[in-house]
């Protein structure tokens, strides 16, 4: 069996497993208007979801909230599209690709921005140039894929980008399978960590790229359950501050869903922008990244352009 055979056999089981385990919960959610069931990538992008949680923010808001955990947004955006969740969260890259394959899907909101994307390298590589010919260990199809390739082509340089999953970053790069890796937090802070004085974080100033940490429903869930969404996102709206003044309590809630010590979380957190908007400028990022994602076969070349801009719904947003 080829390698991207098992990948998508993989892939199937995964979106089967999450649709038998999520169909009790998606079922009692339509009970209640004010119950949403949500998918949560277990990653820092999205902490107001813990934060909120586990402080009783959403209850204080009416709402209750099921969450439901996913290690990529590739397998929350199958469990939203098969009708599983009510919202869920997905990062920028694969939203392009599932908004051009869905009509149905909206971009409802965009919960933070990361501009601290790094290409780390190990000891002995100490620029991009040096990249030439490597091996660069980063999920495919995902915003860390973008940005490798994103600034090997700014540099000029011909390096193998090569699929590692997130969890086995830190042990793809300290034995030394890659020579360098991309990823998103908190797996980049771990990789440094993990390589100690061996660690080189190589400079990428040229065009930034920023990493947006969507949520996302489906047009019809949005608007049967208006009103939930927007007490679901005043409350994320709240989180989102406690987060900006680095609430001890908000960091406690995102170390315990995510697993990891309080001093990373802490560390991790500050690098990011949770002030909760939609702006209309994201369709043509958007777009951007839907093109990105045809030329390297990641989406089907044949699947037609989006219409982003109408595919993105802030009307459950927060009043500024």
């Amino acid at each position: 069996m080829s390698g991207s055979l098992r990948r998508a056999c993989a892939a199937l089981l995964v979106a089967a497993t999450a649709a038998l385990s999520l169909a009790g919960c998606a079922g009692d959610a339509a009970t209640g208007t004010d119950t949403l069931t949500v998918g949560f990538v277990v990653d820092p992008s999205w902490a107001q979801i813990p934060v909120a949680q586990q402080g009783g923010i959403f209850t204080r808001h009416g709402v209750t909230v099921r969450v439901v955990n996913f290690s990529t947004g590739v397998q929350a955006l199958q469990a939203l599209q098969g009708g599983q969740v009510d919202i869920t969260t997905a990062a920028d890259v694969p939203t392009a690709s599932a908004l051009a394959k869905s009509g149905d899907l909206r971009v409802v909101a965009d919960g933070s921005r990361w501009t601290g994307s790094r290409i780390v390298a190990r000891r002995g590589i100490e620029n991009l140039n040096q990249l030439a010919g490597k091996k660069i260990g980063t999920p495919l199809g995902t915003s860390a894929a973008y940005f490798a390739a994103k600034a090997l082509a700014g540099a000029g340089v011909e390096a193998e980008l090569v699929q590692v999953a997130p969890a086995t970053i830190t042990t793809a790069i300290s034995k030394g399978d890659v020579d360098a890796v991309s990823i998103f937090q908190p797996y980049q802070t771990q990789a440094i960590e993990v390589l100690g004085g061996d660690a080189v974080e190589l400079d990428v100033t040229a065009d930034p790229y920023r990493q947006h940490s969507l949520y996302l429903a489906q047009a019809g869930v949005a608007q049967q359950k208006a009103a939930t969404f927007r007490k679901f996102f005043d409350a994320i709206a709240e989180a989102g501050t406690a987060l900006a003044e680095h609430d001890a309590a908000a960091v406690a809630a995102v170390a315990d869903a995510t697993k990891l010590a309080p001093a990373l979380v802490e560390k991790v957190l500050r690098e990011f922008d949770f002030t909760l908007q939609l702006r209309p400028e994201l369709a043509g990022e958007l777009d951007t990244l839907a093109r990105w994602a045809r030329s390297k076969n990641y989406l089907d070349p044949a699947v037609p352009a989006a219409d982003y801009p109408r595919l993105l719904d802030a009307s459950a947003l927060p009043r500024s």
